[in-house]
């Protein structure tokens, strides 16, 4: 029975989410038990994107990375794949209508990692952004209106935010391995050899900015994500401010952490924000 095959390809995005974020799982698990399925498979697909361009050095990463573009939009056409993850995938691209566009554009940026190493104006640094992080807020979205067009266009903007702000706390908290592993620097006109503090008192007013806008939109989405999509924020603020506190020499020589204990505290203040603010 396909049943039993769909439900194992959702449990496997599921166990997917669960062995590579902590925090973003425990996110998932504060949305509404129809949604839970949908986003880990989004975020099954970004990982094993993420996975081919950041860790298979040994392989032929281009080719991987095509003969994964490939297979996905073949699965999104045909309704099927035999990679678990590309069918749970097509499953909630299919279900939700998902613009393709944004899954090509993700696929645009993660051909970039391959390739480039350092981003030398902002141009290339905000086209990075789109496809790496804002496109992937607006596929999340799409499942959180549930076929709301009008709800769709009006946060698709905080939305874009919301994954812009993770995506660059992420790059600060990713620093030292970026640059020392993988050779990059996202950060345009920021010279790693020079690293100071305007360097990166300039990013955080930008990450500031990215947060302040994202917010006013959690607050109007459906109460069946919002309580999930607040966990998620407060977590990142909440390293984001850990970071804020760390000198520029600390933040390019470790990798911040919030503790997965001090994680769990962190969910009475998003259940306040979801019900009352």
């Amino acid at each position: 029975m396909q049943q039993i095959y769909d439900e194992l390809s959702g449990s496997i995005c599921t166990k997917v989410t669960r062995t590579y974020s902590t925090s973003f799982s425990i996110g998932v698990r504060m949305l509404h038990h129809t949604m839970r399925r949908p986003i880990c498979s989004l975020y099954g697909f970004v990982r094993l994107a993420d996975e081919i361009v950041d860790s298979f050095h040994q392989y032929d990463q281009q080719d991987l990375l095509e003969r994964f573009e490939s297979e996905t939009f073949l699965a999104i056409k045909e309704g099927i794949s035999l990679n678990p993850v590309l069918h749970a995938f097509q499953m909630t691209v299919n279900q939700f209508e998902i613009d393709h566009e944004l899954i090509r554009t993700f696929l645009r940026s993660m051909r970039m990692d391959l390739t480039k190493k350092n981003y030398e104006d902002e141009s290339e640094y905000n086209n990075y952004i789109l496809g790496s992080a804002e496109v992937v807020g607006l596929m999340c979205l799409k499942i959180f209106v549930e076929g709301d067009q009008t709800r769709y266009d009006d946060l698709k903007a905080p939305a874009m935010r919301l994954g812009a702000a993770f995506q660059k706390v992420n790059f600060l908290r990713d620093l030292n391995a970026d640059y020392e592993i993988l050779g990059r620097t996202y950060f345009p006109g920021v010279d790693l050899r020079k690293w100071n503090k305007f360097d990166k008192e300039q990013i955080e007013k930008d990450i500031e900015i990215d947060f302040h806008l994202a917010e006013k939109g959690i607050r109007q989405l459906p109460r069946k994500a919002r309580l999930g999509v607040w966990t998620a924020y407060i977590y990142y603020r909440k390293l984001f401010q850990k970071i804020k506190s760390c000198s520029e020499a600390r933040i390019l020589q470790e990798r911040v952490r919030i503790p997965n204990y001090k994680k769990l505290f962190l969910l009475p203040i998003a259940y306040v924000r979801a019900n009352f603010s």
